[in-house]
């Protein structure tokens, strides 16, 4: 796909991956809208575009209810006059034991990781039909790839809405409409502020514009997916497959240290 002109949403684009990716996509020529929920940030995220001389259109809403996803899509078609590449961005995280964590904060990553974005692609996909060469881009994670301890949840919702990707991009192979699934590794971002493991338990961290320029070179290639990591990654990711069993005895020894690292990671 040639990203110049394309019509661009981006869902939780006032920081992080999300505001990397819309530096990547105006960098390319690329009409880009932000959504989040705090006016201030996208006020301020829409400035810093600006000032780098590229600007796109902010929007203040809450994807994860159904006043949200349908402000946020109609701000955007008004805005973009129409859409050829919905960037599922948008989420949350609370790590922790599973009994230990309140049933408002799992429902809350359940709602906004996994049910936003299904809602909001189906709700924008006649706009992407309408494009003839449309492209959806899930942010899943590398959890999802490997199940961490203390993230059960966020594990559970990022895993499934890889799924939920690919089994669309199979219903809308043929229809003009592509889905690829990104899962980033550690990255340096607000949402990583309060997660205090390092490269020794497996949180390694990378610049949010590393994981952009990626998915922006997925999306131009086709691409299934996007897997950041490199090749130790890619080794867990194997091994896990062919013996679980071992990826179990490794995790057990960095347990203690783990739960201590994550016990305050939360960005909900």
């Amino acid at each position: 796909m040639n990203i110049a002109e394309k019509r661009v949403l981006i869902t939780g684009g006032s920081s992080g991956i999300g505001f990397a990716l819309a530096e990547a996509f105006l960098a390319k020529g690329a009409r880009v809208a932000i959504s989040g929920r705090r006016a201030d940030r996208v006020a301020q995220a829409v400035a810093r575009l600006e000032a780098g001389g590229r600007g796109a259109h902010g929007i203040v809403a809450d994807v994860a209810t159904s006043e949200g996803r349908a402000a946020t899509l109609d701000e955007a078609l008004a805005a973009l006059g129409g859409l050829d590449i919905l960037v599922n961005n948008a989420g949350g995280v609370r790590a922790g034991r599973l009994e230990n964590t309140p049933e408002a904060e799992l429902l809350a990553m359940i709602e906004v990781d996994l049910v936003a974005p299904i809602l909001l692609t189906r709700d924008a996909l006649p706009a992407l039909r309408a494009s003839g060469d449309a492209v959806v881009v899930n942010v899943a994670s590398g959890i999802a790839l490997i199940g961490a301890p203390f993230y059960a949840t966020y594990a559970a919702v990022k895993a499934g809405l890889a799924r939920f990707g690919e089994s669309l991009r199979r219903e809308l192979k043929g229809e003009g409409v592509h889905v690829m699934t990104a899962y980033p590794a550690g990255t340096d971002t607000p949402m990583m502020a309060s997660n205090r493991a390092g490269p020794e338990l497996g949180f390694s961290r990378e610049p949010a514009s590393a994981v952009a320029d990626a998915i922006l070179g997925g999306i131009e290639a086709g691409a299934f997916e996007v897997i950041r990591g490199g090749d130790a990654r890619a080794h867990m990711i194997a091994l896990n497959r062919d013996n679980p069993a071992a990826i179990d005895e490794r995790m057990l020894a960095l347990k203690p240290a783990l739960e201590e690292a994550v016990r305050d990671h939360s960005a909900l």
